[in-house]
């Protein structure tokens, strides 16, 4: 308790020194020029959220009680389903209130909690991408091994490890911005909390700031997508010497699910954060932030289940299933 204690302390505000009032909240935009169709982005996001929330929510819980599903890959996918509830509430009702309401303010510790929040679930993913993309390594080009590697224990330590990592990641860079002085402008020109649009409100040099948020992005985002280049890189090798045709496409529906969440994913935090600029145009920030923020977690549950047999069976035998047996 004490060192979350301290954790949120350092989020306070700091006091200035050089005749500036520091800001105690922030006004948040949102989506620029809505006007009179506010109340239809509003559906729209709306109508995003809901089947996001409940697809992720229904693949993580039929993985969980289907006992045929018990295995490391449906885990790693139950792990990643859960992680886009939580990374998908951190920012999406916020949205959608600040939608409905005329006063779109957030306090300064609750917006660097949901920047911090944002990027360590971001951070998460990014790992558990990797893992993923390791365990259908092992599976398709070291089949016989497979079982003695991958074993539950290992299986576990991989998600533990994706947290912990995860949430370790952005401190430092909330610690930075947290001492950062805030004055006068008050306006985020963004749909959330993040690092580059607070970065142009403060009013002090910030190259620091942006070249330990390049490092730290760079790091994480880029070492994890050649990771998983690499790894389906040789998958692609493995599945192209197999002679039965029948064969070649099982494995390659196997991952393409997989892969399809990678590119769509990476794709945009790519272009949003591994960059030596507070910012690019307001609207390519904002068209970046809907797809990493909205779209992706909304296409994760809809990929898996449709070009899944076995999960689609499950989620088939969970929904229909009457009394104690199945229909």
């Amino acid at each position: 308790m004490r060192q979350i204690h301290t954790f949120i302390s350092a989020l306070e505000p700091p006091v200035e020194q050089h005749n500036h009032s520091s800001l105690a909240e922030f006004v948040l935009l949102g989506f620029p020029n809505v006007g009179p169709v506010r109340l239809w982005l509003f559906v729209l996001l709306l109508l995003a959220y809901l089947p996001t929330v409940c697809g992720n929510m229904l693949i993580f819980l039929v993985i969980q009680l289907d006992a045929a599903l018990h295995m490391p890959m449906y885990h790693f996918i139950s792990v990643l389903s859960f992680l886009e509830l939580w990374y998908t509430a951190t920012t999406i009702p916020k949205m959608l209130a600040n939608l409905l309401s005329e006063k779109k303010t957030i306090s300064f510790s609750g917006c660097l909690l949901q920047t911090y929040f944002f990027h360590s679930l971001g951070a998460s993913e990014c790992y558990l991408l990797t893992a993923m993309a390791y365990d259908r390594y092992l599976a398709i080009c070291r089949p016989l091994h497979y079982p003695a590697i991958m074993t539950t224990t290992l299986c576990a330590k991989m998600v533990a490890g994706c947290w912990t990592c995860g949430f370790l990641c952005p401190i430092s860079e909330v610690i930075l911005v947290s001492q950062l002085p805030f004055c006068g402008y008050n306006e985020i020109q963004h749909i959330f909390c993040d690092f580059p649009p607070l970065l142009s409100l403060a009013c002090k040099d910030t190259s620091t700031n942006v070249l330990v948020d390049f490092a730290i992005n760079a790091f994480i985002i880029l070492v994890t997508f050649l990771f998983i280049m690499v790894s389906y890189g040789r998958i692609i090798g493995a599945v192209l010497k197999i002679k039965m045709a029948v064969g070649r496409k099982k494995a390659f529906s196997t991952c393409a699910s997989h892969l399809l969440v990678v590119l769509i994913f990476f794709g945009s935090i790519i272009f949003m954060y591994v960059r030596l600029k507070k910012s690019y145009s307001l609207t390519l920030d904002w068209a970046l932030a809907v797809v990493y923020s909205v779209l992706t977690p909304l296409v994760n549950p809809i990929i898996y289940s449709l070009r899944n047999r076995e999960l689609l069976k499950a989620i088939q035998r969970t929904i229909f299933r009457k009394g104690g047996g199945e229909s």
